[in-house]
């Protein structure tokens, strides 16, 4: 090759290299399903007057219907200090809808034979004081473990590099409020200890656990335990409200101690592929799936409210409802799945949601109407 060949070839390369790290990014910013345009036109809308209702600063919703992905956007913003938009990628604490994380981590692990629902707590944990009556596996995740709920000053600890069985200790020593079983009280104390010895059981740590029986499992790739301590890609600022309800930066708060129970991060759009995989998902089994979606007896004889991290609960027409709600400090995040009618929606925020609960049921109605005939269905161009 003469030498002006090779003085060619390292411009053709430099501007090869420029020329595709200036490729725009594919990844679009919104998913809209032109079939449904109009319902999506007012379930925004939905969004928007919500939001200065609350004066959110951001907040991203998915929707999918039959497994596909419908709808899926971000509103406002995710940092205001740094002008930050959110976006469908946006992530935000998952508040108690952790929980389901954990009870499918469990119920796999039971169904592959490395914990019992029967086994006492204090097989895992030798240290845990000994009860009047013994605490089960089964207990904790039915929320029936008569374990006493955090105070306001224990849910707003703000130590940092506490570890989960550290944190154990703050009811370590409780006498039960009533024998395991016959009651339901939710708490999340029960499932810090559940996810606990699950780790203890498969001899790793609980995020390993999660990972391993769960999110990897699952392709929830945009689900991961909440650190304050590292970067983590796409994750949302945290908001408060002042004693005259303006809209604030909230305190840094390390939810390590409490990952099983609330202290995951998400965005909508994993939220709603963990709501297809409980219906439908050919990785988890039968068993799985069915004992996630099945309300427990208490007692043996009522059936319960809550369980796995989920509420169980029918509409106005007797249709059967399952939702995940998560409300911890500086977030707000639902989840709600219409098995009938195979139509998920998640909806999360960088705002608590306590004033006025997010806006999923308006949205899922509007999809739901839409289905049935009762609004105008629309055909993409």
């Amino acid at each position: 090759m003469n030498r002006t060949g090779f003085t060619k070839l390292p411009a053709f390369l430099v501007l090869f290299l420029v020329l595709a790290g200036c490729q725009p990014n594919r990844e679009p910013q919104r998913i809209i399903d032109g079939k449904f345009k109009k319902v999506i036109g007012e379930a925004r809308r939905e969004v928007y007057f919500y939001m200065v209702r609350n004066f959110m600063p951001g907040s991203s919703i998915a929707v999918s219907i039959d497994g596909k992905l419908v709808w899926s956007e971000g509103f406002g913003q995710a940092s205001q200090d740094l002008e930050v938009k959110a976006t469908r990628h946006t992530r935000y604490r998952m508040g108690q809808i952790t929980q389901a994380l954990t009870a499918l981590a469990y119920h796999r692990m039971v169904e592959e034979g490395v914990v019992s629902p029967t086994d006492d707590i204090r097989k895992y944990l030798p240290g845990f004081p000994e009860k009047k009556y013994p605490v089960l596996l089964q207990n904790l995740v039915e929320q029936t473990s008569g374990i006493r709920q955090p105070t306001e000053q224990e849910l707003l600890w703000r130590g940092l590099n506490v570890t989960m069985e550290q944190a154990l200790e703050n009811f370590w020593s409780d006498t039960l409020l009533f024998q395991p079983g016959l009651y339901q009280f939710p708490t999340l104390y029960s499932y810090n200890l559940l996810g606990t010895a699950l780790a203890k059981a498969a001899e790793k740590s609980f995020p390993e656990v999660i990972s391993s029986w769960v999110t990897d499992t699952l392709g929830l790739t945009q689900t991961v335990p909440d650190n304050p301590l590292i970067s983590v890609k796409g994750r949302s600022d945290f908001f408060d409200r002042n004693i005259v309800a303006q809209t604030i930066n909230a305190v840094t708060l390390d939810l390590r101690y409490r990952h099983p129970s609330d202290g995951y991060l998400s965005t909508a759009e994993d939220l709603v592929k963990l709501g297809n995989a409980l219906l439908s998902s050919p990785i988890l089994s039968d068993s799985v799936k069915h004992r996630m979606l099945t309300s427990p007896l208490i007692n043996g004889e009522h059936k319960a409210n809550w369980g796995n991290g989920l509420l169980f609960f029918q509409d106005m027409d007797g249709k059967i409802i399952y939702a995940g709600k998560g409300n911890v400090l500086g977030s707000g995040a639902l989840l709600l799945i219409f098995p009938d009618e195979k139509i998920v929606v998640a909806c999360m925020s960088n705002l608590g949601d306590e004033g006025e609960e997010l806006p999923g049921l308006k949205i899922a109605g509007l999809f739901s109407d839409f289905l049935s005939g009762k609004r105008q269905q629309e055909v993409a161009p």
